[in-house]
Parts: structure tokens; sequence; C-alpha cells
């Protein structure tokens, strides 16, 4: 991988601000709060917003890399999204704070977001390195939340919320100059491995004709309502344990480390055996972690842990499920069917992120959102078994 290693280093650095640092905004929900007359669910549902139009701008983000080239789509979205963060501090209303948090802000991430970056690296690197160019480029987005969350988490005790929301704007802007790394048409490789004969309509009702890609696209819902959930909740979970939100931004670090990990050993896995068989451990796992997380004493050291063996399962899905994708059907549109995948998640999203404020409002806790995950969980571990992995064809 040594001479691909600046298309990896730009697409993992992207990620890993884009990402990592989004995944760092949810710490200044208490400082919002407190900060203005808006209340915990209204900010609930900017972020939850924000999830929805992630995954509605995202298919889109892929459909225009697609025709016009990734460098452009990238710096196009991570604009938009400086825009947003711009105007978080400046938001004072529920309806302000949407458009900042749930509409530039994420939108812009969706734009700039993982199909974008998969489908460059897919089109830049040999197809026999791509599982685990994926789980590289994965790892990225948790390498910044490992070093984002506790330097956020910092900021916000030493000198505001804000300082940390204006740290992410800095850092978005230093990736612009990578774009141009990634620029990258369709390219010969994606007629050398199918797909070269399809228009994009027929790719589109083969993939949705296609039961395989179906049941990926409902796994991945599963997992968006999960990661949702606990990237926006989790500083609540800690702060009704009665714990500081220092333990919040280490935990955040801590799932982010761990995720690396996983990322890493996903994209190892799927080069070597079956990728819907991971899925399927990694969702089943996510289960076992929730209950025994429930039924541990909510100290800092079983955050701590559960955070670690959550990391370690958070997003390894991702490599496995863009692979499964660009199995199907070829890296010709991978963008485009990717993004349709992510809205999925992004849907899952929406509803793990307002969910989650819902019954943390009408019951004081989380529990009632803890047992639907877990539901979800085994259900997405299940639906993953009858998942084909083999490449899909149709008559052009």
């Amino acid at each position: 991988m040594k001479k691909y290693f600046y298309i990896l280093f730009a697409a993992g650095v992207i990620q890993s601000v884009v990402f990592g640092g989004r995944q760092t905004i949810p710490l200044s929900i208490d400082g919002i709060n407190l900060a203005s007359t808006i209340n915990y669910l209204e900010i609930s549902f900017a972020f939850a917003v924000g999830q929805l139009i992630t995954g509605i701008v995202t298919p889109l983000g892929g459909a225009i890399s697609d025709r016009y080239g990734s460098g452009r789509t990238l710096l196009v979205g991570i604009l938009i999204s400086i825009l947003g963060c711009l105007l978080i501090p400046f938001s004072t209303t529920p309806f302000m704070l949407v458009i900042s948090i749930g509409v530039l802000s994420a939108g812009g991430a969706g734009i700039a977001g993982l199909p974008v970056i998969m489908s460059a690296v897919n089109k830049l690197v040999p197809p026999e390195k791509s599982g685990i160019a994926f789980g590289i480029v994965n790892a990225g987005g948790s390498i910044g939340q490992f070093l984002f969350a506790p330097l956020a988490g910092l900021m916000i005790v030493n000198f505001g919320w804000q300082a940390s929301i204006f740290l992410i704007c800095a850092l978005l802007v230093l990736t612009i100059p990578l774009c141009w790394m990634l620029r990258s048409q369709p390219s010969q490789q994606a007629k050398k491995q199918g797909g070269e004969n399809l228009t994009f309509s027929k790719t589109l009702s083969l993939a949705f004709s296609t039961p395989s890609y179906i049941l990926l696209i409902s796994g991945f819902f599963v997992c968006g309502f999960h990661v949702a959930f606990i990237i926006t909740h989790m500083p609540g979970v800690i702060i009704a344990c009665g714990l500081s939100v220092g333990v919040t931004g280490w935990s955040l670090a801590i799932i982010g480390f761990f995720n690396i990990l996983g990322s890493l050993f996903a994209g190892w896995y799927i080069t070597h055996r079956s990728m819907k068989i991971l899925l399927s451990y990694i969702y089943g796992a996510r289960a076992i972690i929730v209950i025994m997380f429930l039924l541990s004493p909510m100290d800092v050291i079983s955050v701590l842990i559960f955070s670690a063996a959550l990391g370690f399962t958070y997003l390894s899905t991702v490599p496995a499920t863009a692979a499964l994708v660009g199995k199907m059907f070829g890296p010709k549109y991978l963008a485009t069917l990717f993004g349709i995948t992510l809205f999925s998640h992004n849907i899952g999203a929406f509803l793990g992120a307002y969910l989650g404020g819902y019954f943390f409002q009408i019951t004081g806790e989380y529990t009632t959102v803890w047992l639907i995950d877990i539901a979800l969980a085994i259900f997405a571990a299940l639906i993953h078994l009858p998942i084909k992995e083999k490449s899909v064809h149709i008559a052009a």
C-alpha cells in the first residue's frame, strides 16, 4: 500500500476531520442548552434533522461525484460545512439551530461524506487492495474522533463550547488542499470491473430489484440508529450517571480509538473471509455489549469499558458494507449506491437521535431507547445471513 500512501493519507485526513470533527459537536449540547432558551428536546431535534439531511444529500453528493469528480464534490461539501459550523454559536432560536446544525453543517458533511471518499479511493486503488483501503479510510474518521473528542472537552471546560466549534471550522479549512489529491473521474478500472454497459437509471433499477441490496440497506438503517443515539446522547447518559463532561470526552475518544482497531480489523477480515458474516457478528456483538452495560454499575470504569467494547464494533460495519455494494454492482456508481445505503443509515440515525431526546424528556432516562437498540441489533444480525456476496448483472 506504500504506493498509494498519499491517496489514503488525504482520504483519511478528510474523513477524520469531516466525520471526527462532527462527532464532537454534541459535546456542546449542554452549553447550548444553558446559553439560550432552546431546550434539550429542541436541540435533539436539530441534531436529528442533521442526521436526516445528511442522509438525503449523501446520494446527491455521490451522484455529483460520479458525474463531475470527487475533488470538486469534496470541496463544495467542506465549504458548506464550514459555513454551518460558523453559524452554530450565533443560533439563538430553534429554527436557526436547525439551519446551522441540521441543514448546513450536516448537509456539507453529507456531500463531502464517506461515499465520495470511498468512491475516490476505489477508483484510484487496485480492486484487490480496496478492502484494506476502505478499512484504513474508515479508521481515519475514528482517529479524528479519538483526537478531537478529548481536545473538544478541554476546550469546552477551559474556553467555552463556542471555542470548540471554531476549532472544528479551522480544521475543516485545513483539509481544503487535500481535495485536489482525491480528484477522480470515471476510470478504465471501473469499466474493467463491470457495469460499463449500465446507465444510471438501469443501475438504480437493478439495485432496488436485488434482495441482497435491500437487506444490506435495512441492516445499515439499524447501524444509523445505534451510532446516532450513542454519539448524540452518550453525553446525556454519562451526565445522568452523575459523571462529568470530561468523562464524556474520554468516552468518545475511547470509542474512536477502538473503532480504529475495529475498522482496520474489518478491512483485513473482508479481504480474506465473508463480508456478510462479519456484519452479522458485529450487530450481534452490539446487542450483547449494550445488555452488559445496562446490567453493570454506572460508574467511570463501566462507561470506559463499555466505550472500548462499543468502539470496536462502532463503525466497523462501513468497510464491509461499502465493499459489498462494490462487489454487487462495481465501482462505476459506487458513490451513488453507497450514498443510498447511507441514506437508510441516516433515517435510522434521525430516529436514534430524536427518540433519545424524546424518551428522556418524558421518562427522565434512556432505558426505552436502549431496549429498542438491542432489538434492532438482533434483527440486523439475522437479516445479513441471506445476503449473496456476488456480482449482479443485467443486460444493457
